[in-house]
């Protein structure tokens, strides 16, 4: 959009939502800020990405890092990087190591970036009869020792979070005891816990499949609020956008964990028909989504320990992941500034009268129909980035570069 577009967008919308939410909106998407994924950037996965590198992939943490570095220049929204321990800090894939782990956060600071939640990963060699859920003692012992170090990472090196996500199931009824592989995983967190500093906040995520197809040990956000309830304090639920069956009510959810004070986090994404993990898009759920992170204070919160984490998970085939991710980050916004439009106080008389209908046609006038791309790009503009990072990344020749330079 150009300047001239954006304020007479500006004044429409000041005439429909008043010139307080509208200067509200443009404070929440300048202080919006999202991890984005080292592995988003690579070589990554087979199954669905048949083994697909994206144009000019990153070939090792440095060159993830010099490509979450754009990213931010060009958003100013994705100061920190996520990591996942054995690929980012390890030299065989199989052991993990404090001291590269420390290189990383160096190189992460050379880029004025700084590293974000720390994934322990599970689901490499030895998970196939389970992880933190096995019957097998030494391989708990293994991946509760690398949770461990993953702790040690988040309090030492970076922002105090740990996100976990387990590959434990079945595929067929009678494979697993079901009751004592939940008992097996509730006992290793504990000790994970125990063991953890206080001050990072543990996040367990949970899937509603996959790779078990009969049971997964964590198949909902009730069984990871369960968990974090047995674990203890500054312990929540990780939600992911494409880890439930279709149709989830996942606004809901959001609500009831921030009613019941669990401290939680997001991994963004779109699916379709399973754990696609596409580009977020500017869809209403996702909108829905803000108005109740917003409206439950746990976005802007003063108290920072108050507020949930919010990180990017996609790394979907095929397309250029740096539009990718890019895209992801301009749809959070324009979800998140037309949550903002909402008047609590008037949608609250409207409830309080029953008023169901009208209730509804008040919350889309700003959740589904705001064209609030003025209001995202004089965010943008205020401070001294492009309007739209998309095309400003489209016309800045770094694709060339690095697909010259990584051949």
């Amino acid at each position: 959009m150009n300047e001239k577009n954006v304020k007479q967008g500006l004044e429409n919308l000041i005439n429909e939502f008043g010139d307080r939410k509208i200067k509200s909106a443009i404070e929440a998407v300048k202080n919006f800020e999202v991890e984005i994924p080292s592995w988003v950037f690579g070589n990554f996965g087979g199954g669905r990405f048949g083994g697909y590198t994206p144009p000019g992939g990153a070939r090792n943490i440095n060159e993830k890092l010099d490509d979450a570095a754009y990213i931010n220049k060009l958003t100013g929204a994705t100061p920190r990087v996520a990591t996942h321990i054995l690929w980012d800090f390890s030299k065989d894939g199989y052991t993990p190591d404090y001291n590269i782990a420390k290189s990383v956060a160096k190189e992460c600071r050379q880029r004025k970036l700084e590293l974000g939640a720390i994934n322990p990963t599970y689901f490499l060699r030895g998970s196939y009869r389970g992880s933190l859920s096995s019957d097998e003692k030494n391989t708990i012992k293994y991946y509760a020792d690398q949770t461990i170090l993953g702790g040690k990472i988040a309090s030492e090196l970076a922002n105090n979070v740990l996100a976990l996500w387990f590959p434990d199931g079945s595929s067929y009824p009678g494979q697993r005891d079901l009751r004592r592989t939940f008992e097996n995983l509730r006992n290793a967190l504990k000790t994970i816990r125990a063991a953890v500093p206080e001050q990072v906040r543990i996040l367990i995520e949970y899937k509603v499949f996959e790779p078990g197809t009969y049971s997964t040990t964590v198949p909902d956000y009730g069984t990871s609020a369960l968990l974090s309830l047995n674990m203890g304090a500054n312990t929540g639920a990780l939600v992911d956008l494409g880890h439930h069956h279709q149709g989830t009510n996942i606004e809901q959810i959001v609500a009831m964990l921030i009613a019941q004070k669990i401290p939680s986090g997001f991994h963004f994404n779109t699916r379709y028909s399973a754990d696609d993990d596409h580009s977020v898009e500017p869809n209403p759920q996702n909108t829905r989504i803000f108005y109740e992170l917003i409206s439950g204070d746990v976005i802007f919160n003063k108290d920072k320990n108050k507020n949930w984490g919010f990180m990017i998970d996609q790394a979907s085939s095929r397309e250029n992941r740096m539009h990718a991710v890019l895209h992801s980050i301009d749809s959070l916004h324009i979800c998140l500034a037309k949550a903002m439009l909402v008047d609590d106080s008037k949608l609250d008389t409207l409830q309080k009268k029953d008023e169901i209908i009208l209730a509804n046609r008040f919350f889309n006038n700003a959740t589904l129909h705001a064209d609030v791309r003025p209001i995202v790009a004089q965010a943008r503009m205020e401070k001294g980035l492009p309007a739209d990072p998309v095309q400003a990344y489209y016309n800045s020749g770094y694709q060339k570069k690095i697909e010259s330079e990584r051949k």
